[in-house]
């Protein structure tokens, strides 16, 4: 059931992540992928100041943790990236 749990959130906190950075529609599997990821980014970075984020339940907090990271990562993504061009 966790795996379950880790697919949704990681698939509506990287479809947000791509709408607030605004990289263009990539795909379900890509914005699962970016919201794992970006789900142990932004709980790396909120265990930085002292917050622990219950990731193994469904929660308000860790949805945010995991669209955090996920911004910072397609941030991050779309800075190596540089400009693109049609």
């Amino acid at each position: 059931m966790d795996m379950i749990v880790w697919i949704i959130v990681g698939a509506l906190a990287g479809w947000i992540a791509n709408m607030i950075v605004k990289t263009g529609s990539s795909g379900i599997v890509t914005d699962i992928v970016v919201g794992m990821i970006g789900a142990f980014v932004g709980g790396w970075i909120v265990a930085l100041f002292g917050y622990n984020i219950n990731g193994t339940q469904l929660s308000v907090p860790g949805l945010l943790t995991a669209i955090l990271g996920s911004v910072i990562l397609l941030a991050v993504i779309k800075a190596f990236r540089g400009p693109r061009t049609a």
